[in-house]
């Protein structure tokens, strides 16, 4: 499934592809990115049936050392069986810092870049999977679902075997489900 353009109109469309993947394929592990909540809470209320593992922005994203999520819907989701996590981000991390220190470009940056040429949303859900593995929020060695976005929403969704950041290259793309087109 390819969307004309990315963006937070394609919620929707991602989820039912993604209820479609869970079911037909016994998926049962979805990772979804949501920076204020909004994402995670319309995967909740999907009753998908599986273990949903909401990815937020990193503590200090956009105001150092706040959380970007509100409380109360942090509490909300998690309360209702969501897991969250909040935590650096693995394909940015400590590698940002020296490049907007000293100037230049660092590995991790490089993945996240070559990533980024199948679209934001593909980075995303790389990174996010990693995030949740290597939090032990999902088990190790089996497929799962991502869903991640190019700025708000979700607009792409794969199916992922994730490997732990310090293998991160033994990590699998089984499938796009879906993307915005590359245009």
């Amino acid at each position: 499934m390819y969307w004309e353009k990315p963006g937070k109109q394609n919620t929707e469309k991602t989820l039912e592809v993604v209820k479609k993947a869970v079911k037909e394929r016994s998926i049962k592990h979805v990772i979804v990115a949501s920076s204020e909540g909004d994402t995670v809470k319309k995967f909740r209320d999907a009753n998908l049936g599986i273990n949903l593992v909401g990815v937020t922005h990193v503590a200090g994203f956009k105001v150092p050392g706040e959380i970007q999520m509100p409380e109360d819907i942090r509490q909300d989701l998690i309360n209702s069986g969501v897991k969250l996590l909040t935590t650096t981000h693995v394909l940015s991390g400590a590698e940002r810092g020296m490049s907007r220190k000293f100037g230049g470009v660092y590995p991790v940056e490089i993945i996240a870049n070559t990533l980024r040429m199948l679209g934001q949303g593909t980075k995303v859900c790389v990174e996010i999977s990693v995030m949740a593995l290597d939090a032990g929020l999902i088990p190790y060695g089996e497929d799962i679902i991502a869903v991640g976005g190019s700025s708000e929403g979700a607009d792409t969704a794969v199916i992922i075997r994730p490997s732990h950041a310090s293998n991160i290259f033994d990590t699998w793309i089984s499938e796009i489900l879906c993307k915005p087109a590359n245009k």
